[in-house]
């Protein structure tokens, strides 16, 4: 699992002195509105139009038909926006349309992919509707120059808030890790600068449990190994210490499970030596030794489906395997066989019982977890999963692209 290291040409992320100052899709500074007029840009707005402006939909009530056309899927905004001017006010931008899907608690899965142009280095974030298979953007990300794409930690925050946290980093020319954060929120359409971390870091762990943000280890300066670890509370914004991991140690990959964060080395070729595994449990403030047979077959990228840590293999043709806790042991899941478009490096999430895997070129698979018993394991029945793959189209511009980071946002 080797990390490469790519330049990217962005701009410069801006220190805002000012917590009510953001920066907009084209990075000039722009005074945040208050919360008040926010929320007021509620569904109401789109059924007390006008009567001279004529309904939404002929025929319909305005409230059915706005709930009609808040389904409509990102990519089609453009050419309906040219219906009527009602239509164009509801979907000339982003924020409103998701603003007005808030106000009416439309609650649906959106996979946001960071890709970087596999010879530029450029970096974009690409999303996926996973309601119609649709592709749409986000404004850019506002970074520093020559980034490091996979040394970023991005984590989803609490599904209800539609937010996106992207942490540290690492430019790549001078190899110096970064101390920022940034935040994309759904429901705004725009980036935020927030309070730096604690400690410059890249290559490191990162998770959420019960809301609070949680990122340990990774590279320092002079790719020193950090032993470090903090914590977000997003509702305040602060970063505060946790207990050292004890040891020096770089993330390959994380995950929470039960309530505790699991982090590990990887496996490198050719397999010089053991990777390193901690767990961590808030409620202790503690960090052990992850389990031998855990760590061991932690042999790719990993997602937790129905409470069960799987895992995508790298070095075993992309095979699926569970982790069984009683016996600290992996099981092979049985599969259809993996889209033969899918191909490494892949990034992978989940929602509900299905697995998203975003390969090179962004081809995403997504696998369909059942779950059934078969014989018995000792006293009980053993649980048993298989897959079903299905391949899902990407426009051709999308070929260059490789993905780095998948994390799936609710709104």
């Amino acid at each position: 699992m080797r990390r490469v290291r790519v330049s990217s040409h962005q701009s410069a992320v801006h220190k805002l002195g000012d917590s009510q100052m953001k920066l907009s899709p084209k990075f000039r500074l722009a005074i945040t509105p208050p919360s008040s007029s926010f929320q007021s840009s509620s569904a109401t707005s789109e059924l007390e139009a006008p009567l001279e402006l004529g309904p939404l939909i002929p025929g319909l009530p305005d409230d059915i038909a706005l709930n009609c056309l808040l389904r409509l899927p990102v990519e089609a905004h453009l050419a309906c926006r040219l219906v009527c001017r009602r239509w164009h006010r509801l979907l000339a931008n982003k924020e409103h349309f998701f603003s007005q899907r808030k106000a009416l608690r439309f609650r649906s899965p959106w996979l946001f992919t960071l890709a970087f142009h596999r010879w530029t280095g450029k970096i974009q974030w690409q999303v996926l509707d996973l309601t119609h298979f649709s592709w749409h953007t986000i404004p850019a990300m506002p970074c520093k120059d020559r980034v490091c794409p996979c040394g970023f930690g991005c984590i989803a925050i609490p599904p209800q808030d539609g937010a996106l946290l992207v942490c540290g980093g690492l430019v790549s020319d001078m190899d110096c890790p970064l101390h920022s954060v940034l935040k994309y929120e759904i429901y705004k359409n725009r980036w935020t600068v927030m309070s730096r971390m604690l400690a410059a870091r890249s290559f490191f762990a990162a998770g959420v449990i019960d809301g609070m943000v949680y990122v340990a280890g990774g590279y320092s300066k002079d790719q020193f190994e950090l032993n470090s670890a903090e914590v977000l509370d997003p509702i305040t914004g602060n970063w505060q210490p946790i207990a050292s991991m004890g040891r020096n140690m770089v993330s390959y990959d994380s995950a929470v499970l039960n309530g505790r964060l699991y982090t590990t080395e990887g496996c490198v070729w050719p397999f010089l030596s053991s990777p390193r595994g901690q767990v961590y449990d808030p409620r202790a403030d503690r960090w052990e030794d992850m389990a031998v047979g855990m760590r061991e077959g932690w042999t790719g990228s990993s997602v937790v489906v129905d409470g069960h840590l799987f895992v995508i293999s790298e070095y075993e043709r992309m095979r699926v395997k569970v982790y069984d806790v009683e016996s600290d042991s992996w099981d092979i899941v049985d599969s259809s066989p993996m889209p033969e478009r899918i191909r490494k490096p892949f990034s992978v999430n989940s929602v509900g019982r299905r697995i998203f895997i975003v390969g090179r070129g962004l081809h995403v698979a997504v696998g369909h977890v059942e779950k059934c018993y078969s014989g018995f394991d000792g006293k009980a029945k053993k649980q048993r999963f298989s897959i079903q793959w299905q391949d899902i189209d990407v426009p051709q511009e999308f070929g260059v692209l490789t993905s780095s980071s998948a994390q799936v946002l609710y709104a």
